[in-house]
């Protein structure tokens, strides 16, 4: 076939994706953007300070993979105590549809990693190449000395600051003093290089370079955000009564034909994934308020009341409600139900882990001898009790049986734990032949601190007679 005879459908390239267009958001200050430096200040110095604290002579917060226990101050968890993490995600999952139901993308706009980091890469940016029209005078400027300068320098902090990053994670598993003392003896082992690069590598890529395609394109939170949000969730919104028709207030204008939005533009200018919140709500919205910041500022200067772009909610803006009616439809049955949930979740997680008891026992029986007949024609069975001492002081434990007309502890039935420590301590167990029916029988061990009585533990096993 010619080509002047093809179908000019069959010539059309259609693209899937969207072209990037690098987006350099307008520094904004203002109420909203005051609460989103505190909250970027606050977690970093979490997250960067906590490695340092001491508690009891070692880090105050570890999770030591080596030694298979994780440090929270006061508390030492093992491996079986994996249930507390899983109530731990549980609480988290709430809390995180409770603050969606009820404002939205509070936690992306204000502490998710990937918005706090690209706002200190952003500060970085600033400060080194300037303004948003300066930089984007450098973007389009071509490489000379003083672009490749300010350029490197910009890059070498981003990289400073994200290998800093990645080191303090791995901190937290690998003690601080010895994590510093393997770098400067250049003796690092081989998981913690790699995720000191590889942690550090992609803060540097998403926050350096990819930013809002991370919120657009590869978090799922903003994909099943909607099914959280409901007519009465806050949203940050742009009021089209009050706004439209949009209009550039010049002195020969009929300002009253006009709308309150002036057409300035600059709630696309500041907005740090490229939107247009007037179009409506959209799932790229982080919720980071800065619209509403500039839009305030820019209503003040021509003599407007504040709030064209605001915190709202369906029903208040179709319904035109008060703030009183807002606060009133915020409370509703749904959000009750996740706070009871919440709370009741939370109530029941810390009174287990206030009453958790420090102590944790294994039985194993010895398999290569099942039973014995000792000298004086009583039946032995040995076992091995394997104590983990949970607390951070050392203890010793006595250790009685009980279930068997006539069970004893043959032997030792003291022992030793070291703090926060795992002590194997082999049990022999003596009854008479005639002490129970042939074959198994249930029996308890029950282990008891001598230094704290609280402190006790009732294990089950079972005794075998010939």
């Amino acid at each position: 076939m010619n080509a002047e005879h093809k179908n000019p459908r069959q010539a059309a390239e259609v693209s899937f994706y969207e072209k990037r267009k690098k987006i350099h958001a307008k520094r904004v200050r203002g109420f909203f953007d005051n609460w989103r430096v505190a909250l970027v200040i606050i977690t970093q110095l979490i997250f960067y300070g906590t490695p340092w604290l001491m508690w009891n002579d070692r880090q105050a917060i570890l999770f030591h993979l080596v030694e298979r226990k994780f440090y929270i101050f006061g508390l030492v968890f093992w491996p079986q105590d994996v249930i507390y993490l899983a109530i731990l995600l549980i609480i988290s999952a709430y809390a995180l549809f409770l603050v969606t139901a009820v404002a939205g993308r509070l936690f992306c706009g204000y502490a998710c990693p990937q918005t706090v980091y690209t706002q200190l890469f952003m500060w970085i940016e600033n400060w080194i190449e300037g303004d948003r029209n300066a930089r984007l005078k450098l973007d389009n400027a071509p490489m000379n000395a003083r672009k490749f300068r300010l350029r490197a320098s910009k890059f070498l902090l981003w990289g400073a600051l994200a290998l800093w990053t990645g080191f303090t994670l791995v901190g937290y598993f690998t003690p601080m003093h010895e994590l510093i003392d393997n770098v400067l003896s250049n003796n690092l082992g081989p998981w913690e290089t790699v995720w000191i690069f590889l942690y550090g590598g992609f803060t540097f890529l998403f926050a350096g370079f990819m930013r809002e395609q991370v919120c657009k394109y590869m978090c799922p939170y903003a994909r099943f955000q909607s099914v959280m949000f409901d007519p009465d969730t806050l949203i940050i919104t742009y009021d089209p009564e009050r706004g439209e028709p949009r209009g550039v207030r010049k002195k020969n204008t009929d300002a009253s034909a006009l709308g309150d939005c002036v057409a300035c533009e600059q709630c696309v200018v500041v907005c740090p994934t490229g939107i247009d919140i007037r179009n409506g709500l959209q799932y790229e919205c982080i919720g980071c308020a800065a619209c509403i910041d500039v839009c305030d500022q820019v209503m003040d200067k021509v003599g407007l009341p504040r709030g064209l772009i605001r915190y709202s909610t369906e029903n208040a803006m179709q319904h035109k409600l008060d703030h009183k009616s807002v606060l009133s439809h915020i409370i509703r049955p749904r959000i009750l139900v996740y706070t009871a949930i919440l709370i009741l979740i939370t109530l029941v997680a810390g009174y287990f882990l206030a009453h958790r008891i420090p102590l944790k026992v294994d039985v194993i029986r010895d398999r290569s001898v099942l039973t014995r007949e000792a000298d004086d024609g009583s039946i032995e069975n040995v076992f091995m009790l394997q104590i983990m001492n949970t607390s951070e002081e050392a203890q010793r434990y006595k250790i009685t049986v009980d279930g068997l007309n006539g069970a004893r502890i043959a032997g030792a039935s003291e022992v030793d734990a070291d703090a926060a420590g795992l002590t194997s301590f082999n049990v022999v167990v003596a009854a008479p032949p005639d002490a129970g029916k042939r074959g198994s029988n249930p029996i308890h061990f029950t282990i008891t601190s001598e230094q704290n009585p609280e402190i006790t533990l009732r294990e089950k096993a079972s005794f075998l007679l010939p």
